[in-house]
């Protein structure tokens, strides 16, 4: 598809969050299955719900713009899902606490692409006098911020980082 202007960027880049979501809605699931402390398997849990609400959003979006959701296929998240399962899933470990270090390290990395997806997104709607979709995308963002949050606030104030070192 050719891009001739923003909102046949802000449609490519719809797209494009789309299949990063589904990508890492995968690498999300596996790494709350490997996840050994309770209160990270949980917040991985609930990492993977809302990348699903997200996906269901974007979907919708999509479709209000006549486009496929699965019109893109996002490299950069690939890349990413390719390093949590070398580094999180398929390396060796001396404890569990410092696989879920490690666990939680690859997914940030995931979230904060997804963080950068969802504020280009937001601007590019505003941008457009897509009100209705930023007010969407936003939401999705602030989500993505708090699911960040809740990862950072496991690794350091709820220990996982402490048992690990």
């Amino acid at each position: 598809m050719a891009l001739h202007n923003l909102k046949d960027v802000y449609q490519d880049q719809l797209q494009d969050l789309y299949s990063a979501c589904k990508q890492s809605l995968e690498a999300t699931t596996a790494l709350g299955r490997a996840a050994t402390d309770k209160e990270l398997s949980e917040a991985l849990i609930a990492g993977a719900n809302g990348i699903t609400t997200g996906m269901d959003k974007l979907k919708s979006l999509c479709a209000t713009h006549g486009i496929d959701p699965e019109g893109e296929h996002c490299r950069g998240m690939e890349g990413l899902v390719k390093e949590a399962q070398a580094h999180a899933l398929d390396a060796d470990f001396g404890d569990d606490a410092t696989r879920d270090a490690m666990i939680i390290t690859q997914y940030q990395r995931m979230v904060h692409y997804a963080l950068a997806g969802y504020g280009c997104l937001v601007a590019f709607a505003n941008r457009l006098g897509l009100d209705e979709d930023a007010a969407v995308l936003e939401k999705q963002l602030d989500e993505t911020y708090d699911g960040d949050r809740r990862m950072t606030a496991i690794a350091t104030e709820g220990g996982v980082n402490k048992k690990a070192a």
